[in-house]
């Protein structure tokens, strides 16, 4: 069983620019269309744990990316738009509770996405594998990926692979 955080950053270390906006992520140059490894990682997954502001934003986009279940963790959103009903369900309660019953639903490797998202099971000390692939701009400023925690946790570093010749994807486990 593995919580894993799959996500892009700026080379200062922010996802998102501070309103949210990731339009820096879509202007990398990718001659070959290339995934980047992404449905090589989603194929190693179960299900999908998002925060609101993530599913908002994915939304948002021309069609639904995911092909497994995707669980938003939100106290805020009511109801899944009509729409995306058989896509996404929402969940909330306590990150220990929920993992127990995905678990148990035989969901036992899970994305974790979204920067309050991550940052809440980074400070339960729940997440076990990160890749981080750093996009090489700096923003300056933004939602960081890392924020306070008062926990410290160990990595190993595992593999590197540079991608389009200019983005650098880096796997991490945490040291149990």
């Amino acid at each position: 069983m593995a919580n894993i955080v799959y996500i892009a950053q700026s080379l200062d270390g922010f996802i998102a620019r501070k309103d949210g906006n990731l339009d820096w992520l879509m202007e990398i140059p990718n001659p070959e269309e290339s995934d980047y490894g992404f449905s090589d990682f989603i194929n190693r997954v179960d299900g999908i744990i998002m925060g609101r502001n993530t599913f908002e934003a994915v939304v948002s986009f021309n069609e639904w990316p995911y092909t497994k279940p995707v669980f938003v963790l939100s106290n805020s959103l009511k109801k899944i738009p009509s729409s995306f009903k058989d896509k996404a369900e929402i969940i909330n309660g306590s990150l220990k509770d929920i993992l127990s019953k995905l678990h148990e639903k035989g969901l036992k490797n899970l994305y974790i996405d979204g920067g309050r998202t991550i940052q809440s099971f980074l400070k339960e000390n729940l997440i076990d594998e990160f890749i981080i692939t750093t996009i090489p701009i700096i923003l300056g400023s933004g939602i960081p990926l890392f924020a306070d925690m008062d926990i410290e946790i160990k990595l190993k570093h595992v593999e590197t692979e540079v991608l389009n010749n200019s983005l650098v994807k880096n796997r991490y486990l945490k040291i149990k």
